[in-house]
């Protein structure tokens, strides 16, 4: 019998538990012994399976040397979905910077390296910093430039640090998700943020909304997609509107939430998508 572990990691919630659980269920009414366990519990047997599945592993930001150094044995023994080559790549948000450069629509973002100097110029108007490995909106930061160079400075000394302009849209149309499980968009989310703010996660306040993706986005998101290095069995592709044009805030191949839960038959396609890397 074919063995499925879907990794995610020791809090669980109920996001992670609607992310988890019917992936769990797909796999079982395939045939497939699956079933879940945090990604750095050793006793789980990862390099016995025959694919494990990188899912809600949620705490990897914290730990991001642990997590591939993980992820790097367990493709030494078996199936990694999605590969070690895009975990790694997908880890860092240097990758925006590469996008822009390959000629993909992106919010403009400037790296800065651990331990330089902050530059003088941060950009002219609001701005948002935050680190370059991190997730969720964790140490995110928005103001005018000269009230988060002390932010900055503080960042800098722990990792890497992007800084971008303020995209004024985001309190007006939030963020929009396309979701693609497989060789399909299986649905979109529009991701709408609390009034007055400006992270539109659920645990900052943001709602949801579905959505129906326009051609233009679903171009911007076949763009980003295609630089991975690697083959993408799950991806969620974050887009927000600069000067009325659909423009990449996010591109996650690691353990995005799919919000398998607001489309019929989601489960099912992540199921048939991770079994398909099997063939």
């Amino acid at each position: 019998m074919t063995r499925v572990l879907v990794a995610g990691s020791r809090v669980r919630s109920e996001r992670s538990d609607a992310e988890t659980r019917p992936l769990v269920a797909a796999l079982q009414a395939r045939g497939v012994d699956a079933d879940d366990a945090p990604w750095d519990d050793d006793t789980a047997g990862w390099t016995g399976a025959d694919l494990v599945a990188v899912r809600t592993t949620w705490d990897y930001t914290e730990r991001r040397d642990d997590f591939l150094a993980w992820a790097t044995k367990v493709e030494a023994a078996t199936r990694l979905v999605n590969p070690l080559a895009v975990l790694t790549w997908n880890s860092h948000k240097r990758y925006l910077v590469e996008l822009a450069s390959a000629g993909v629509p992106t919010v403009p973002t400037t790296l800065l390296e651990h331990g330089s100097v902050v530059p003088d110029d941060l950009g002219r108007g609001p701005a948002v910093v935050k680190p370059a490995v991190s997730a969720g909106g964790r140490g995110t930061h928005l103001g005018h430039p000269d009230d988060l160079r002390d932010t900055v400075a503080d960042l800098l000394g722990v990792g890497d640090v992007l800084v971008q302009p303020a995209v004024e849209s985001i309190g007006r149309d939030g963020e929009v998700s396309l979701i693609r499980l497989g060789d399909t968009w299986s649905h979109a989310v529009r991701k709408l943020p609390a009034a007055g703010g400006f992270l539109v996660h659920e645990k900052h306040g943001g709602r949801l909304e579905d959505h129906t993706p326009t051609t233009r986005e679903v171009a911007v998101a076949e763009s980003a997609l295609a630089r991975a290095p690697g083959d993408v069995a799950a991806a969620r592709v974050d887009l927000v509107r600069v000067d009325g044009e659909p423009v990449v805030m996010e591109l996650e191949l690691i353990e995005p939430e799919l919000f398998l839960r607001r489309a019929g038959g989601a489960p099912d396609r992540l199921a048939d998508a991770l079994l398909a890397r099997l063939s």
